[in-house]
Protein backbone atom coordinates (compact mmCIF):
# COMPACT_ATOMS: atom_id res chain seq x y z
CA UNK A 1 0.00 0.00 0.00
CA UNK A 2 1.59 3.49 -1.54
CA UNK A 3 2.28 6.07 1.96
CA UNK A 4 -0.60 8.27 2.60
CA UNK A 5 -0.29 11.62 1.42
CA UNK A 6 -1.64 14.34 4.06
CA UNK A 7 -2.92 18.00 3.36
CA UNK A 8 -2.67 19.24 7.22
CA UNK A 9 -5.04 22.71 7.83
CA UNK A 10 -4.26 24.36 11.28
CA UNK A 11 -6.82 27.25 11.87
CA UNK A 12 -5.08 29.44 14.23
CA UNK A 13 -7.10 33.01 16.04
CA UNK A 14 -5.16 34.65 13.49
CA UNK A 15 -4.04 32.66 10.46
CA UNK A 16 -4.40 29.60 9.06
CA UNK A 17 -1.51 27.10 8.27
CA UNK A 18 -1.49 25.44 5.60
CA UNK A 19 0.79 21.94 5.02
CA UNK A 20 0.88 19.20 2.47
CA UNK A 21 2.98 16.32 3.52
CA UNK A 22 3.85 13.76 0.37
CA UNK A 23 4.50 10.77 3.05
CA UNK A 24 5.76 12.28 6.44
CA UNK A 25 7.48 14.50 3.95
CA UNK A 26 6.71 18.50 4.16
CA UNK A 27 6.67 19.43 0.79
CA UNK A 28 4.84 23.17 1.02
CA UNK A 29 3.51 25.20 4.35
CA UNK A 30 1.80 28.42 3.74
CA UNK A 31 0.11 30.29 5.90
CA UNK A 32 -3.03 32.48 5.59
CA UNK A 33 -4.79 35.69 7.08
CA UNK A 34 -7.65 34.53 8.48
CA UNK A 35 -9.79 37.62 6.87
CA UNK A 36 -10.48 35.73 3.80
CA UNK A 37 -11.92 32.11 4.24
CA UNK A 38 -12.20 31.98 0.14
CA UNK A 39 -9.04 32.65 0.03
CA UNK A 40 -8.15 29.56 2.36
CA UNK A 41 -10.61 27.39 0.48
CA UNK A 42 -9.03 28.24 -2.81
CA UNK A 43 -5.86 27.70 -1.44
CA UNK A 44 -6.32 24.00 0.07
CA UNK A 45 -8.12 23.06 -3.39
CA UNK A 46 -4.98 24.19 -5.11
CA UNK A 47 -3.05 21.47 -2.95
CA UNK A 48 -5.41 19.23 -2.70
CA UNK A 49 -5.95 18.43 -6.35
CA UNK A 50 -1.66 18.97 -6.30
CA UNK A 51 -1.41 15.66 -4.49
CA UNK A 52 -1.57 12.23 -5.93
CA UNK A 53 -3.57 9.57 -4.19
CA UNK A 54 -3.58 7.95 -0.87
CA UNK A 55 -4.37 11.78 0.21
CA UNK A 56 -6.69 12.86 3.08
CA UNK A 57 -7.26 15.82 4.97
CA UNK A 58 -6.67 16.76 8.74
CA UNK A 59 -7.98 20.06 10.02
CA UNK A 60 -7.35 21.63 13.37
CA UNK A 61 -8.55 24.49 15.20
CA UNK A 62 -8.74 26.65 18.12
CA UNK A 63 -11.06 29.37 16.11
CA UNK A 64 -14.52 27.96 15.04
CA UNK A 65 -15.69 31.16 13.80
CA UNK A 66 -13.18 30.57 10.84
CA UNK A 67 -13.28 26.47 10.84
CA UNK A 68 -16.75 25.98 10.39
CA UNK A 69 -17.51 28.27 7.53
CA UNK A 70 -14.19 26.96 5.86
CA UNK A 71 -15.05 23.09 6.46
CA UNK A 72 -18.26 23.79 5.05
CA UNK A 73 -16.77 25.49 1.89
CA UNK A 74 -14.29 22.59 1.74
CA UNK A 75 -16.75 19.88 2.10
CA UNK A 76 -18.55 21.58 -0.91
CA UNK A 77 -15.90 22.14 -3.34
CA UNK A 78 -14.46 18.31 -2.60
CA UNK A 79 -16.56 16.49 -1.40
CA UNK A 80 -14.20 14.30 0.77
CA UNK A 81 -14.16 12.98 4.48
CA UNK A 82 -12.65 16.37 6.19
CA UNK A 83 -10.84 14.56 9.67
CA UNK A 84 -11.05 17.08 12.61
CA UNK A 85 -8.01 16.67 14.91
CA UNK A 86 -9.55 16.14 18.20
CA UNK A 87 -13.16 15.06 17.35
CA UNK A 88 -12.19 12.21 14.63
CA UNK A 89 -8.94 11.24 15.63
CA UNK A 90 -7.13 11.99 18.95
CA UNK A 91 -3.14 13.62 19.47
CA UNK A 92 -1.01 10.85 20.44
CA UNK A 93 0.44 12.92 23.59
CA UNK A 94 -0.34 11.42 27.39
CA UNK A 95 -2.35 14.08 29.76
CA UNK A 96 -1.64 14.74 33.56
CA UNK A 97 -3.80 17.96 34.04
CA UNK A 98 -6.81 18.78 36.13
CA UNK A 99 -10.10 16.54 35.56
CA UNK A 100 -12.66 17.98 33.21
CA UNK A 101 -9.79 20.51 31.52
CA UNK A 102 -10.27 21.44 28.07
CA UNK A 103 -6.75 22.51 26.27
CA UNK A 104 -6.39 23.83 23.31
CA UNK A 105 -5.91 21.32 20.71
CA UNK A 106 -2.56 23.55 18.85
CA UNK A 107 -0.66 23.11 22.20
CA UNK A 108 -1.24 19.37 22.15
CA UNK A 109 -0.32 19.23 18.63
CA UNK A 110 2.98 21.12 19.47
CA UNK A 111 3.67 18.44 22.34
CA UNK A 112 2.97 15.78 20.15
CA UNK A 113 5.10 17.22 17.41
CA UNK A 114 7.69 17.92 20.11
CA UNK A 115 7.57 14.21 21.30
CA UNK A 116 7.97 12.87 17.86
CA UNK A 117 10.79 14.74 17.48
CA UNK A 118 12.90 14.52 20.86
CA UNK A 119 11.67 11.46 22.51
CA UNK A 120 12.86 12.91 25.83
CA UNK A 121 11.49 15.51 28.35
CA UNK A 122 10.94 18.77 26.91
CA UNK A 123 9.57 22.26 27.17
CA UNK A 124 7.11 24.12 23.78
CA UNK A 125 6.81 27.73 23.65
CA UNK A 126 4.51 28.72 21.24
CA UNK A 127 4.72 32.72 20.39
CA UNK A 128 1.62 33.21 18.73
CA UNK A 129 -1.49 34.91 19.75
CA UNK A 130 -1.40 33.71 23.02
CA UNK A 131 2.29 32.91 24.59
CA UNK A 132 2.21 29.37 25.75
CA UNK A 133 5.39 27.76 28.01
CA UNK A 134 4.20 23.62 27.99
CA UNK A 135 6.18 20.98 29.15
CA UNK A 136 6.10 17.24 28.33
CA UNK A 137 7.91 14.53 30.73
CA UNK A 138 10.53 11.85 29.69
CA UNK A 139 7.23 9.26 28.85
CA UNK A 140 5.08 12.05 26.48
CA UNK A 141 3.02 13.06 28.62
CA UNK A 142 1.89 16.69 28.67
CA UNK A 143 1.68 18.41 31.70
CA UNK A 144 0.29 21.61 31.07
CA UNK A 145 1.97 24.93 31.73
CA UNK A 146 1.65 28.52 31.11
CA UNK A 147 -0.21 30.91 29.12
CA UNK A 148 0.16 35.03 28.64
CA UNK A 149 -1.29 37.24 25.78
CA UNK A 150 1.11 37.35 22.95
CA UNK A 151 3.25 40.11 21.37
CA UNK A 152 0.85 41.57 18.89
CA UNK A 153 -1.96 41.30 21.84
CA UNK A 154 0.20 43.59 24.57
CA UNK A 155 1.04 46.16 22.33
CA UNK A 156 -2.29 46.75 21.05
CA UNK A 157 -3.29 46.73 24.72
CA UNK A 158 -1.17 49.15 25.72
CA UNK A 159 -2.53 51.69 22.37
CA UNK A 160 -6.44 51.01 23.13
CA UNK A 161 -6.34 51.61 26.49
CA UNK A 162 -4.32 54.56 27.05
CA UNK A 163 -4.63 58.25 25.40
CA UNK A 164 -1.49 58.27 23.98
CA UNK A 165 0.58 55.35 23.46
CA UNK A 166 1.17 54.57 19.54
CA UNK A 167 0.57 51.22 17.75
CA UNK A 168 3.75 49.31 17.34
CA UNK A 169 4.33 45.95 15.84
CA UNK A 170 6.85 43.77 17.51
CA UNK A 171 10.45 44.15 16.18
CA UNK A 172 13.82 42.79 17.79
CA UNK A 173 15.08 46.37 19.55
CA UNK A 174 18.64 47.49 19.44
CA UNK A 175 20.13 46.15 22.64
CA UNK A 176 23.40 48.38 22.20
CA UNK A 177 21.42 50.99 23.87
CA UNK A 178 19.28 49.73 26.74
CA UNK A 179 16.82 52.25 26.60
CA UNK A 180 14.02 52.95 24.51
CA UNK A 181 14.32 56.27 23.24
CA UNK A 182 10.71 56.98 21.82
CA UNK A 183 8.19 55.57 22.98
CA UNK A 184 7.46 53.08 20.57
CA UNK A 185 11.10 51.61 20.84
CA UNK A 186 10.64 52.09 24.82
CA UNK A 187 7.09 49.86 24.00
CA UNK A 188 8.94 47.23 22.00
CA UNK A 189 11.76 46.42 24.91
CA UNK A 190 8.96 46.56 27.44
CA UNK A 191 7.20 43.28 25.59
CA UNK A 192 10.34 41.94 23.91
CA UNK A 193 12.64 41.45 27.32
CA UNK A 194 8.89 40.68 29.60
CA UNK A 195 7.99 37.85 26.91
CA UNK A 196 11.86 36.32 27.39
CA UNK A 197 11.75 37.00 30.91
CA UNK A 198 8.75 35.02 31.14
CA UNK A 199 9.85 32.14 29.56
CA UNK A 200 13.30 32.28 31.03
CA UNK A 201 11.73 32.24 34.30
CA UNK A 202 8.91 29.16 33.68
CA UNK A 203 11.61 27.02 31.96
CA UNK A 204 13.81 27.12 35.16
CA UNK A 205 10.87 26.59 37.40
CA UNK A 206 10.09 23.66 35.06
CA UNK A 207 13.42 21.96 35.10
CA UNK A 208 13.17 22.77 38.82
CA UNK A 209 10.73 20.83 39.58
CA UNK A 210 11.54 18.10 36.85
CA UNK A 211 15.09 18.14 38.00
CA UNK A 212 17.00 18.26 34.74
CA UNK A 213 17.23 20.72 32.27
CA UNK A 214 14.92 19.88 29.08
CA UNK A 215 15.29 21.07 25.40
CA UNK A 216 13.27 23.87 24.78
CA UNK A 217 11.28 24.08 21.38
CA UNK A 218 10.23 27.00 20.15
CA UNK A 219 7.41 28.00 17.30
CA UNK A 220 4.34 30.67 16.39
CA UNK A 221 4.75 33.51 14.17
CA UNK A 222 6.70 35.31 16.76
CA UNK A 223 9.59 32.93 17.18
CA UNK A 224 12.01 33.87 15.28
CA UNK A 225 12.00 37.69 16.28
CA UNK A 226 12.16 36.69 20.27
CA UNK A 227 14.02 34.03 20.36
CA UNK A 228 16.63 33.46 17.72
CA UNK A 229 19.27 34.74 19.55
CA UNK A 230 18.15 33.45 22.99
CA UNK A 231 20.48 30.71 23.88
CA UNK A 232 17.66 29.28 26.22
CA UNK A 233 15.99 27.81 23.26
CA UNK A 234 17.51 24.76 21.25
CA UNK A 235 15.18 24.60 18.15
CA UNK A 236 12.80 26.97 16.48
CA UNK A 237 10.01 25.09 14.27
CA UNK A 238 8.00 27.25 12.51
CA UNK A 239 6.05 24.35 11.53
CA UNK A 240 5.83 22.31 14.65
CA UNK A 241 1.28 22.17 14.85
CA UNK A 242 1.34 21.13 11.23
CA UNK A 243 3.86 18.72 12.42
CA UNK A 244 1.38 17.53 15.06
CA UNK A 245 -0.67 17.09 12.66
CA UNK A 246 0.91 14.79 10.03
CA UNK A 247 2.10 12.80 13.40
CA UNK A 248 -1.56 12.47 14.59
CA UNK A 249 -2.63 11.12 11.10
CA UNK A 250 0.57 8.61 11.20
CA UNK A 251 -0.18 7.59 14.93
CA UNK A 252 -4.16 7.18 14.20
CA UNK A 253 -3.67 4.93 10.60
CA UNK A 254 -0.44 2.59 12.62
CA UNK A 255 -2.92 1.94 15.24
CA UNK A 256 -5.91 1.14 13.10
CA UNK A 257 -4.92 -0.77 10.16
CA UNK A 258 -8.37 -1.64 9.23
CA UNK A 259 -8.54 1.52 8.22
CA UNK A 260 -7.57 1.74 4.59
CA UNK A 261 -5.76 4.16 3.03
CA UNK A 262 -8.92 6.44 2.60
CA UNK A 263 -7.79 8.47 5.71
CA UNK A 264 -7.83 7.65 9.94
CA UNK A 265 -10.98 6.28 11.09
Amino acid sequence: MAELNIIAINVGNSRTQIGRFIGMELRDDDCLDNDSVPAIVQHVVERWEQTEDPKTLLMASVNDAIAGPLDAALNDQLSIQIYHVGEDVPVPIGLCLDPETITGVDRLLNAAAAWDRTHEACIVIDAGTALTVDFVDGDGTFHGGAIAPGAALQLQSLHDRTASLPEVQLTAPDDSDPFGRSTGQAMIKGVFHGMRGAVQRLVEQYAEHYGAFPKVIATGGDAETLFRDEGLIDTIVPDLTLRGIATTARHALGTDEADGPDGPG
